[in-house]
């Protein structure tokens, strides 16, 4: 069950309560029975390892995509016909 960050908009008292999805939202301010408001937070969410399509689900025997290579291997740093490539050498 979610976990719903409330605030009354009178006092400013802040609580968290535990609700189903189908039950009905606090109106009312456990403190001074003044109006509550739900706030809006981040939610929960961590991604940790792997877990994307590509590392997890693609096909096993999918070739990886061809790197780009200029004319001269990328190995010369005086090379006439890829001057751009190797502007940062």
């Amino acid at each position: 069950m979610p976990l719903y960050p409330y605030r009354c908009t009178q006092c400013g008292h802040s609580f968290e309560k535990i609700q189903s999805f189908s039950a009905a939202p606090e109106t009312e301010c456990p403190k001074c029975k003044g109006q509550l408001e739900r706030t809006l937070t981040a939610p929960g969410l961590q991604f940790k390892g792997a877990g994307w399509y590509v590392n997890d689900y693609a096909k096993s025997g999918a070739a990886p995509a061809p790197k780009a290579e200029t004319p001269c291997g990328g190995g010369s740093a005086a090379c006439a016909s890829c001057p751009a490539a190797h502007a940062s050498n």
